[in-house]
């Protein structure tokens, strides 16, 4: 019997370009939304998660929002995978009887903050690091697309990827964003354009890669006893599992197999659910080609057979896979870390919340979070009642 349960989600009230507000008001807004979507008020909150690039973000957040002084405080950050890993840190508190309702939280200002000049200085900008020393030097810069692009062009020269086929990906997901009225890009999107637009890193072209935004998002886990009595259906954790094989990409013991080849068996093992079975799958899309290999990964397709996998828009609304249902950050929304906004999306779809872009019948949704230069992964199986 299921025993942890996600039972409220929620984004804050504004997202895409919101230059007027901090992200500390990100966190904010997300926190109150999704606790008032769970019934649960602040007080009961004996949990917080939270991660980003703010100096010791659980002390900010939780002054910030009032948490409570004995709140449990959890700042794991592993990129992009941060959020769904919480979940699995939330599910073992709980369980444990350390605490009873969690709370995730995220929010970031990265679009506002171009325009303002502001720029995060990451860790592995100092010198001493051992990227700075090793990679830098030789032209993989601090940006994320060259490290995904040597990633990508390695799974083309082994197994025959091509761009069409990546570019299937965005076209699939721009189709999931034109039902959702928050995505931030809904225009119509041709294989065509993908291919035609700028190349970033080969073989990467810009609608290959995510959104940046400003946005915020949040997460309400609770025990099966408290779900009880919560203003929503809960959405289950039946599995779970995290992992990471590597920092550095010089150092990625395979640049075709992410760690998801590890977290996935984790989650669907303890679950008892086999890929097959997902009706729906929220998959982390930092580029196109994270989508791919992740898919492989996770056992949805064999190794190399990703790129055949989602042609013909077998992934898109009409489609038999349904992947990435809110447009995901390569067209719904992507501040700089995206993992919470999956969580959001798909317990909204197996609460059958989600109006024109509903999957009918979702009962089963998988969802994986991938941080870092495919470094970090955690999976998750959902279930719905």
């Amino acid at each position: 019997m299921p025993d942890v349960a996600i039972v409220g989600v929620g984004e804050a009230d504004e997202m895409g370009s919101v230059p007027h507000k901090s992200a500390l008001q990100m966190h904010a807004e997300a926190a109150r939304n999704a606790l008032d979507d769970a019934g649960i008020p602040l007080s009961e909150v004996d949990a917080y998660l939270t991660c980003g690039n703010d100096f010791m973000p659980t002390l900010v957040m939780g002054e910030y929002i009032g948490l409570r002084p004995d709140v449990y405080m959890d700042s794991t950050s592993i990129g992009g995978s941060s959020f769904v890993a919480h979940v699995e840190h939330a599910l073992h508190l709980i369980r444990s009887g350390i605490a009873n309702v969690a709370l995730i939280t995220h929010g970031e200002t990265r679009r506002a903050n171009a325009k303002r000049g502001v720029r995060p200085r990451p860790a592995s900008d100092d010198p001493l690091y051992p990227d700075a020393q090793f990679e830098h030097l030789y032209g993989l810069s601090l940006a994320a697309p060259p490290f995904y692009a040597m990633s990508c062009s390695r799974h083309m020269h082994e197994y025959g990827t091509t761009s069409e086929q990546l570019a299937e990906i965005a076209v699939a997901t721009r189709g999931w964003a034109q039902k959702n009225p928050k995505a931030f890009i809904r225009d119509p999107l041709t294989i065509e354009d993908v291919l035609a637009s700028p190349m970033l890193a080969y073989p990467l072209h810009v609608l290959d890669c995510c959104l940046v935004t400003d946005a915020g998002g949040a997460v309400v886990v609770t025990s099966a006893q408290r779900a009880k009595a919560t203003r929503k259906s809960p959405v289950w954790v039946l599995g779970a599992g995290s992992a990471f094989t590597h920092l550095n990409i010089t150092t990625m013991p395979d640049l075709t197999v992410t760690p998801a080849a590890i977290s996935g068996p984790k989650a669907f093992g303890e679950a008892g659910v086999k890929p097959d079975e997902i009706d729906v799958a929220e998959i982390y899309d930092s580029f196109t080609y994270t989508v791919l290999v992740v898919l492989e990964d996770l056992g949805f397709c064999e190794k190399g057979e990703g790129g055949a996998f989602v042609s013909d828009q077998r992934t898109a609304p009409g489609g038999d896979f349904p992947l990435n249902t809110s447009g995901g950050g390569l067209s719904y929304t992507h501040p700089g870390m995206f993992g919470v906004f999956l969580l959001i999306e798909a317990t909204r779809q197996l609460r059958g919340e989600c109006g024109d872009r509903q999957v009918e019948g979702a009962r089963l949704g998988c969802v994986n979070g991938t941080g870092g230069y495919l470094s970090s992964t955690a999976t998750l199986i959902l279930g719905a009642d």
